[in-house]
């Protein structure tokens, strides 16, 4: 990779810059989230409905304990794109460095506590005894990874930062492509079971990060580190810190009442954790083309924030809600249209299949709000709105943990309070979000790209 692959975004037709840039986000995504689709299929495929629950049982709480790591090290990557923004390279390569301490000790102290609490979580959560085992199993393993997925998230950050959303996709791309022959290999014919579509992930992505540290190391001008960039910088881990920690605690607030919702399914039966786990996994897919942009949105409203230009923050914000609306609408047909099919390419049992596709009909309706979360959030983080995150976090848990209560009073309701759950959370966070969003760009309408506001929320 050369320089000119590097993408500034202070300057050039919003919609068209975050098409560009959004478009490598998103393949790359997708072929991230077929870890999760080739894991599902095959070990509910070959192993049946119970091992696929084992799986998905493990979800939310995997999430939780990446989030607390991956939310500090991502304060790293907005302050390295508003110092990129303000053209302050000397600082791009200290903040570069002082993110790799945060990420390399976040990820290790995190993984080391996930692995230790395992069995306790899963047991208080309430899974099922007839799964418990291989959720456990599955557990450790994604707990024992977290450094090697920390690394390639570090790296695909940094140069999001810098602009170039391509060259963490080509090694994602290869990496899936591993993950599919070794899961085959381990789960079809050495029948290790759900440890063996763990240990696939595992060495997939270990491929995928080191491969990609190893190239920007080597060709990215920014990763060509002198002798004065590599010291301890208080003030840049700092801000990193400071950007990165209300990151972590949102993210982690979501993990919470995501595995709340988890629990509150568990007492359905295997049946329910299974057709949840299957529309979990298809809703992850659903979500890929809002976290491509809302990624594109935070790199693009850093770069901007760090050039004082607020009025192409705005500008890519309706952009970008105009395109969230038209993949809400195409994917509420899929869902509506071909709910069964889908589930079905999980699991063969029937009653598992029925309920997932009458599932599908409920989330679908909610997607709109859903993509609204993704853009308020991509610009919000992009601006260092810390406050943001907390308000976001604490919407999710009220819905997630207060909702499931309330609909479970309603006669009839039943197993379906899950997923009326998960849309109304939606509904309730996309709004505080726009509300969030609208009172920032007020506060800050009236300020010159060079005024003395500058500072105030910026991290450098």
């Amino acid at each position: 990779m050369h320089k000119s692959n590097l993408m500034d975004m202070t300057e050039g037709r919003p919609m068209k810059l975050l098409f560009v840039f959004t478009l490598p986000l998103l393949i790359g995504n997708l072929f991230q989230q077929a870890y999760n689709l080739v894991d599902s299929m095959i070990v509910g495929k070959l192993l049946g409905a119970n091992a696929l629950a084992a799986v998905g049982a493990t979800g939310s709480i995997s999430f939780l304990f990446f989030s607390l790591c991956n939310g500090i090290s991502s304060g790293g990557g907005i302050v390295t794109a508003q110092y990129y923004g303000a053209r302050d390279y000397e600082r791009v390569k200290r903040a570069i460095v002082n993110s790799a301490y945060i990420m390399a000790v976040s990820s290790i102290v995190t993984a080391v506590i996930a692995y230790r609490l395992v069995p306790s979580v899963l047991s208080w959560m309430g899974t099922p005894e007839e799964i418990l085992p291989d959720a456990v199993t599955y557990m450790r393993m994604t707990s024992a990874s977290v450094p090697l997925i920390a690394v390639y998230n570090y790296a695909s950050s940094m140069q999001r930062a810098l602009g170039d959303s391509r060259t963490p996709l080509y090694f994602l791309i290869v990496s899936c492509f591993l993950n599919v022959g070794l899961d085959l290999l381990f789960v079809g014919t050495f029948r290790m079971g759900v440890f063996g579509a763990a240990l696939a992930t595992m060495l997939s992505q270990l491929l995928a990060g080191v491969g990609s540290m190893i190239y920007a190391v080597r060709t990215n001008p920014f990763f060509r580190l002198s002798r004065s960039s590599l010291p301890f910088d208080r003030a840049i881990t700092k801000a990193a810190v400071r950007m990165g920690l209300p990151l972590a605690l949102q993210w982690s607030m979501i993990a919470v009442s995501t595995t709340a919702l988890q629990t509150f399914t568990n007492s359905f039966g295997p049946v329910a954790v299974a057709a949840f786990t299957a529309t979990s996994r298809l809703e992850q897919v659903v979500q890929q083309p809002f976290g491509s942009l809302s990624a594109a949105l935070s790199t693009y409203a850093s770069q901007n924030y760090g050039a004082g230009r607020k009025d192409r923050i705005s500008a890519g914000f309706r952009d970008s809600f105009i395109a969230i609306t038209v993949i809400s609408a195409v994917m509420f047909l899929i869902m509506r249209l071909f709910g069964n099919t889908l589930v079905g390419l999980f699991v063969n049992e029937e009653a598992v299949i029925d309920l997932g596709a009458e599932a599908l009909k409920i989330t679908s309706l909610f997607y709109i709000f859903l993509g609204t979360i993704y853009v308020s959030r991509g610009v919000l983080n992009g601006v260092g709105d810390a406050f943001f995150s907390f308000i976001n976090g604490v919407v999710e848990v009220a819905g997630r943990i207060g909702l499931p209560i309330l609909l479970s009073l309603i006669p009839g309701v039943g197993v379906w309070a899950v997923w009326y759950t998960a849309g109304i959370t939606w509904a309730l966070a996309g709004l505080t979000c726009i509300l969030r969003y609208v009172w920032w760009m007020r506060r800050n309408s009236g300020k010159t790209a060079d005024g003395s506001d500058t500072t105030e929320t910026k991290a450098i």
